[in-house]
């Protein structure tokens, strides 16, 4: 299968860089709305057969344009939601308890998956529920998939998944808004990045704390 992991469009949150992952957080901002409109035609080449988006509004919107361009259902799973800030929930994304968040995120990746969130999950349970729709996108026999997913989410799982990423390259690439990660092949056989941010509509300046890079310290 081909994966298609879509950040969603820019947020007022994400302007003000701020850890937002609650359902159902905010919608978009202006940036966010043309970003998400501009998704048919960057994605113009993809036969996308099955679309899914999290349970964030922002997700939802950013499908929507996508949807009606290739008459396809959005099916909403809360499973590929934004990895839960816990504690840090709104708090600055470069403060030292913001970059706190980051550090958990990859520390799963890396395989620390008992590691809990301050007041949120562990890695073992948002893997496993990104891994439950993914599995479900699978099954259904579509040969192309598009996931409207979060930035530290898609990173997060494509650095645990994909046998050619790890965590210091995920780490260091920032996920703009409406970027893509375009992966090949099977939760049976395993995952192969194809590209990364290769797809990226529109320049969305600063992402927000889950798009940006964490310091290699």
């Amino acid at each position: 299968m081909r994966l298609l992991l879509i950040r969603h469009g820019q947020t007022p949150t994400n302007v003000r860089f701020l850890l937002d992952t609650a359902v159902p957080g905010p919608g978009l901002t202006e940036l966010g709305e043309a970003q998400a409109a501009a998704l048919p035609e960057a994605l113009a080449d993809e036969d996308i057969e099955a679309l899914y988006a999290s349970t964030l509004v922002r997700t939802q919107l950013t499908a929507a344009p996508l949807a009606a361009a290739r008459g396809l259902d959005v099916r909403v799973r809360d499973g590929i939601r934004e990895l839960s800030a816990g504690d840090l929930e709104m708090l600055p994304g470069d403060s030292e308890q913001g970059r706190r968040y980051m550090e958990t995120v990859f520390a799963w990746s890396a395989g620390d998956t008992a590691l809990r969130m301050p007041g949120g999950e562990s890695g073992a349970e948002a893997l496993a529920r990104y891994d439950a729709v993914v599995a479900e996108a699978a099954a259904s026999g579509a040969s192309t998939v598009a996931m409207v997913s979060h930035g530290a989410a898609v990173r997060m799982w494509t650095a645990a998944r994909a046998d050619n990423v790890d965590v210091a390259f995920a780490a260091a690439r920032p996920l703009d808004n409406t970027g893509v990660v375009i992966l090949d092949g099977s939760p049976s056989d395993g995952w192969k990045a194809l590209s990364w941010a290769g797809a990226t509509v529109v320049p969305a300046g600063e992402g927000g704390p889950t798009g940006r890079p964490v310091d290699a310290d």
